[in-house]
């Protein structure tokens, strides 16, 4: 059974197997899980989504507003939420907003992406990439982590 953390409430809610995750709701506000689209976070939100999301890879980008690079992937970096969601979650932390995170999470570059799956970071990659880059990335660190 997964269990996925709300991008509205942080609520955790579990999704049975047999159940599409993605046309699952938050069993507290009643809001879609998986949206197709990225959901920021702070260091706080981080954390939730890193300890309660399980069954469901968590996939970071760290960025800044004044990362050129980083507002170029940016609307790569959705258009592959909408194609990972419900396998992944994808998440975005602004690094000048919460730079003790960013600083915590060992980021010296951005955009930086890394990716946990229960809690525990299995991949890491710096610099932009397209949808389909982030997409096979993703996809290649999650089966290796699952056959390791």
């Amino acid at each position: 059974m997964a269990q996925v953390v709300c991008p509205h409430c942080l609520a955790a809610n579990r999704i049975p197997p047999e159940r599409d995750a993605g046309q699952a709701r938050c069993g507290r506000c009643r809001a879609a899980l998986f949206a197709g689209e990225p959901t920021e976070v702070d260091a706080a939100g981080l954390q939730v989504h890193r300890r309660a999301n399980q069954g469901v890879a968590v996939l970071l980008d760290v960025w800044a507003p004044w990362c050129g690079p980083c507002r170029a992937m940016a609307p790569h970096f959705t258009a592959a939420a909408r194609r990972l969601e419900p396998q992944a979650r994808l998440l975005k932390l602004n690094a000048d907003a919460d730079p003790q995170a960013s600083a915590e999470l060992g980021v010296s570059g951005i955009p930086a992406l890394i990716l946990f799956q229960d809690g525990r970071e299995i991949a890491r990659q710096a610099g932009a990439q397209t949808a389909d880059q982030i997409i096979a990335w993703t996809r290649q660190a999650l089966s290796q982590a699952a056959s390791a």
